[in-house]
């Protein structure tokens, strides 16, 4: 199985996107990949690398907005020994460093100007010169850069170059958000259950279908990263269950998918003249144990707590199931 195969997604939009980069990696390309935290830009990057000539060079990720203030020049293309204070030893720099390789400039929009300039420099040379150096040196990397805001909105902000702009926007490549494609979540939460619960060593859990109608609505704004990070919450605390919708985060069934929090229809009315929130707790542990014919783990899933929790509650109350 290819890179691309590992990428989950039907959605018309998607299928597009995996079209276009599958064309991208049959070529030396430089490609601009654009999208939302969390969308998998890295992960289009590495199968790119994957599935073109440069597959058994190295592959380098580099987080500009993470290189050291000051220091990026030197990060990026190298230093000579004495080039500046601290500077005890030549450094080679990352580009040199992937030799005959890929690397991936993800959030390119962090690069300062001074380093954007030496940057189209050594797009349109394939030259760099490491701090302290009075030579050149020939370099062959393919450039994959990443963003995750608007560079034309940068560039009107004077701080992004245009012309390096148009360099990099080559063949742009755009992940659509999830909140665009919501027919593959269904897939993601197969997917993602299935290989932790793998990880884990626990069953994967299943979901009701109320649950799926409120994940299916759910907004999504952290994209495949937050659907992950979901999943492996879900096997981790419920395996082998059936997740309905109060075992969902609060965040995610508050939400209810809705552009606004106000317009879910909340459960309980709060009376104008207020209520005991214990006696409200009491009244739907009795209900629970009623509906469950006194079966206490049946009255803990209708609740959504553990059975534990429900008879240190009944404890606590009196309450005789």
């Amino acid at each position: 199985m290819n890179r691309f195969d590992a990428l989950i997604g039907k959605a018309p939009s998607f299928e597009s996107l995996l079209r276009s980069a599958r064309m991208v990696a049959a070529t030396e390309v430089t490609t601009l990949i654009i999208g939302e935290t969390g969308t998998g830009k890295e992960l289009m990057a590495k199968a790119i690398h994957t599935e073109g000539r440069r597959v058994n060079k190295p592959f380098m990720a580099i987080n500009c907005a993470a290189l050291p203030e000051g220091l990026a020049e030197s990060e990026l293309f190298g230093h000579r020994r004495g080039a500046f204070s601290g500077a005890t030893h030549d450094h080679l720099g990352r580009f040199r460093a992937a030799e005959s390789g890929t690397v991936l400039l993800d959030e390119i929009n962090e690069l300062s100007p001074a380093i954007q300039a030496k940057l189209l420099r050594f797009l349109e040379s394939g030259e760099c010169q490491a701090v302290g150096d009075t030579t050149t040196h020939r370099c062959d990397v393919r450039i994959i850069a990443a963003t995750n805001c608007d560079l034309n909105q940068r560039i009107q902000e004077n701080r992004f170059r245009q012309d390096l702009y148009y360099r990099l926007h080559v063949v742009p490549l755009k992940i659509p958000p999830l909140r665009e494609r919501k027919e593959d979540i269904n897939l993601f939460l197969k997917h993602f259950c299935a290989y932790f619960s793998q990880q884990h060593g626990l069953t994967p859990p299943q979901f009701s279908g109320t649950a799926l109608q409120i994940l299916n609505s759910y907004h999504w704004l952290g994209n495949v990263r937050e659907i992950r990070n979901f999943c492996e919450r879900m096997v981790v605390l419920l395996p082998g269950k059936t997740i309905e919708s109060q075992n969902l985060p609060f965040d995610v069934r508050g939400e209810l998918g809705s552009p606004t929090a106000t317009e879910a229809k909340p459960l309980i009315h709060l009376p104008e003249a207020g209520l005991e929130l214990e006696q409200v707790e009491i009244e739907l542990i009795h209900q629970a144990i009623t509906r469950a014919k006194g079966n206490r783990s049946r009255a803990a899933k209708l609740l959504g707590i553990s059975r534990d929790t429900l008879c240190y509650r009944l404890q606590k109350y009196a309450i005789q199931a």
